[in-house]
C-alpha cells in the first residue's frame, strides 16, 4: 500500500542556527493513527508545520498523496487539516460562519447537513450563532476542530489538542478521531497524554531534539522495549536488602515489606528461579507475587533520557 504521507531525510535549520529536525523519514499510511511524543523543543510542531506547507525545510522532500508538498502545494494542502497548538481564531465572526468560510477557501461547495453534523459531533451545535470572543478557551478549541475538519480532509494533524481542556471535550475528540479513523482519513496527532497515545494510537513515534529515535507499532513496541517488574511482597519487613541477593539488584521499598526485581521478559533466563531460591535461603518469607508490565509512558521516559 502506498504511503499517504511520506518523509524523506527531512532537516529544518532556523536562521539563528537551531536545528529543529535532522534528517528525519518516516511514511505514514493511509487511515492509521500515528502518535508522535517528545518533550517540548524536541520538534515535533517543526515537523508537522512543513508537511502542512506552513515552515519550508532546509533539506529532505515530503510527499502527501503522491503530491511533493512543493509543486503541487494547491492539492496537499486541500488534503489535509491542521489543529494547531494556539487558538488562532478572529473575534467577531460566527461559529458557523467560520467554518463555512474555512470551507469555501479549499473550493468545497456549500454542504449544511455536513457542517450541522460536525457541529453536533463536536457539541457546538447550540454555539453555532455566537460570536467567536464569546466562547471558552475549550470551546474555541471545538471550533479549531471542526474548523480544520471543514473542507473534509483526508488527512487531520492534531498538535497537542487536548492540552488545557476540559475532559469532556477530551472525551469527544477521541470519540471523533475513532469515527474519522472509522472513515478512512489518516490522523497524526502529538500528545503529551501519553495514555492517550497508548490507547488510541496504532503507532508510535518518539521525537527528542530534531531525531526522530524510534518509530514503531505500538504493541510491537511495548513487547520489545517493555520491562516486567516481579513484585515480591514479605511476611514480615526489612531493614535492607541482604547481601545474599545482591546480584539481582532488588528495590527495597519504603515500607520495607515490598523488594521489586526488574527483569527483560524475552530472555531465557529471567532469573525469577534463582532469585526465589536465593530468597528462601535468606530466611525470608514470601507472601505474594505479582508482576507489573512497562507502559508507554516508561518507554517515552527512558528514551528520552538516554538521548539526552
Amino acid at each position: 500500500m502506498q504511503p499517504v504521507i511520506s518523509v524523506s531525510n527531512l532537516s529544518k535549520t532556523y536562521a539563528s542556527g537551531h536545528q529543529a529536525l535532522k534528517d528525519v523519514s518516516l511514511d505514514i499510511a493511509p487511515g492509521e493513527i500515528l502518535a508522535l511524543l517528545g518533550p517540548n523543543g524536541a520538534g515535533k510542531t517543526t515537523l508537522i508545520s512543513i508537511i502542512c506547507g506552513i515552515v519550508n525545510a532546509s533539506a529532505g522532500s515530503v510527499t502527501v498523496g503522491g503530491h511533493d508538498i512543493g509543486k503541487g502545494y494547491r492539492v496537499t494542502r486541500s488534503m489535509i487539516g491542521l489543529v494547531p497548538q494556539e487558538l488562532t481564531l478572529g473575534a467577531f465572526e460566527t461559529v458557523w460562519n467560520t467554518l463555512s468560510f474555512s470551507r469555501g477557501l479549499f473550493g468545497k461547495k456549500p454542504d449544511p447537513a455536513y457542517l450541522e453534523q460536525l457541529l453536533r459531533d463536536l457539541s457546538l451545535w447550540d454555539k453555532k450563532d455566537s460570536v467567536l470572543m464569546s466562547l471558552s478557551g475549550g470551546m474555541k478549541r471545538r471550533v479549531l476542530i471542526g474548523k480544520a475538519l471543514s473542507h473534509e480532509p483526508t488527512v487531520l494533524f492534531l498538535d497537542e489538542p487536548t492540552a488545557g481542556v476540559d475532559v469532556e471535550l477530551r472525551k469527544d475528540m477521541w470519540a471523533l478521531v475513532e469515527r474519522l479513523r472509522q472513515s478512512g482519513v489518516t490522523i497524526i496527532l502529538t500528545t503529551h497524554y501519553i495514555e492517550e497515545a497508548e490507547a488510541i494510537a496504532d503507532r508510535v513515534g518518539v521525537i527528542n531534539n530534531g531525531e526522530l529515535l524510534l518509530l514503531d507499532d505500538k504493541q510491537a513496541l511495548m513487547h520489545k522495549l517493555g520491562k516486567r517488574q516481579l513484585i515480591i511482597e514479605l511476611e514480615t519487613p526489612v531493614d535492607k536488602v541482604p547481601e545474599r541477593l545482591d546480584d539481582w539488584r532488588l528495590e527495597k521499598l519504603p515500607d520495607g515489606r515490598q523488594l521489586v526485581y526488574t527483569y527483560d521478559p524475552h530472555i531465557e533466563d529471567t532469573g525469577i528461579n534463582g532469585l526465589l531460591q536465593a530468597i528462601t535461603e535468606t530466611g525470608l518469607v514470601v507472601k505474594d507475587l505479582q508482576t507489573t508490565q512497562s507502559s508507554l509512558e516508561d518507554i517515552f521516559v527512558s528514551l528520552v533520557r538516554a538521548d539526552a
